[in-house]
């Protein structure tokens, strides 16, 4: 006999049948704390692989209610002066993880219009390949998502595994990279959390330091900046913080990803500076992986992922294969207030 969470699964598959769509698959299963109020709703959906010039369709509309859920108008407007024709690759479709959340089309548009096509790399994120003609090319999106409206999930028991015990998938994220330069670090890091037990207890610790040891800045925003480097310069923004966490986790043998997703300003007093995607990590502790953001340090409200990798090399939102000036750059991601009238209002300490 199904158990109603299987019966909500197979009636929200059977609604959203589409003979030209193909069966879609959450590649990141939910953590389990968020069962309660978030798996009724993990449903299959199917989503449109057609594609035409100009549009890149990843998604079709998909609505189902959550008592506490939220949701968010989400976008970017991004444009790019080519001097010749211009092979690029994006990252700027939502994760798989999180398009069953969609509820409208998630489509970028291209203009003027170009053929453009999908394809899922290492990782498991979605990569749009294009060639841009000369001249202007304006890259925009914009949709609607909803959210648990929970805040990140807090374990404190969660432990470490040992090496010998972890999936073989988690090892590639214990592994120096780019931006992770792991031998330079492996000494500090085990002389500073090298006593602290427990995996939860540890990996917090390593976000008080980063969160301690850099200061934020937009100014500060350096491209090829490396976790080492940016310990001695002491200055970064998010994905500095990021890949200086990630480093120090993965020199304590705890597996760490690199994140980049939204993350608007909500249940937080709003940030005056402009929009931008955000950077922000995940941990493997006790089997699952964990959301820990090292800038912040505390817990947020509806994160967006994009993509996951090593380090930020690996989900470059724009890859161009040439000369290629950036020439407008928004992002958006706020709350549709006027459509949560019912939610508990968030309440901010001054």
């Amino acid at each position: 006999m199904l158990n109603p969470h299987q019966r909500r699964r197979l009636l929200a598959a059977d609604r959203s049948r589409n003979p030209l769509a193909g069966e879609f698959r959450a590649s990141q299963q939910r953590s389990p704390a968020r069962v309660a109020n978030a798996a009724d709703f993990s449903s299959l959906r199917k989503y449109s692989s057609e594609r035409k010039a100009g549009d890149t369709a990843c998604h079709a509309p998909a609505t189902y209610p959550r008592e506490s859920a939220l949701k968010i108008r989400a976008g970017y407007d991004i444009a790019f002066q080519c001097v010749q024709e211009m092979p690029m690759v994006l990252m700027l479709s939502v994760h798989p993880s999180r398009q069953p959340d969609l509820l409208t089309e998630h489509v970028i548009r291209f203009s003027p219009g170009v053929a453009s096509r999908d394809y899922r790399d290492a990782f498991g994120n979605i990569c749009t390949r294009l060639v841009a003609p000369p001249g202007l090319i304006e890259i925009k999106n914009e949709f609607i998502i909803e959210d648990s409206g929970l805040p990140d999930e807090v374990a404190p028991n969660a432990e470490q595994w040992s090496i010998d015990v972890l999936p073989d998938e988690a090892l590639i994220y214990l592994i120096g990279s780019r931006y992770c330069d792991t031998e330079r670090l492996s000494n500090l890091a085990w002389s500073l959390f090298g006593n602290i037990a427990g995996g939860w207890q540890r990996v917090q610790a390593i976000c008080d330091y980063v969160h301690e040891r850099l200061e934020f800045g937009y100014h500060h925003a350096r491209c090829d900046r490396t976790a080492s480097e940016g310990h001695e310069e002491r200055i970064g923004v998010c994905r500095d913080f990021a890949h200086l966490a990630v480093t120090l986790c993965r020199c304590m043998n705890i597996p760490a990803r690199y994140c980049t997703g939204y993350l608007g300003d909500i249940g937080v007093p709003r940030d005056p500076a402009p929009m931008d995607f955000s950077a922000w990590f995940e941990v493997f502790l006790d089997g699952r992986w964990f959301t820990f953001d090292a800038r912040h340090n505390h817990p947020r409200i509806g994160r967006i992922v994009i993509a996951r990798g090593r380090d930020a090399a690996d989900v470059a939102i724009s890859t161009a294969f040439g000369p290629a000036q950036l020439s407008r750059f928004t992002v958006m991601t706020d709350e549709l207030v006027e459509e949560c009238e019912d939610r508990p209002k968030q309440v901010v300490a001054a």
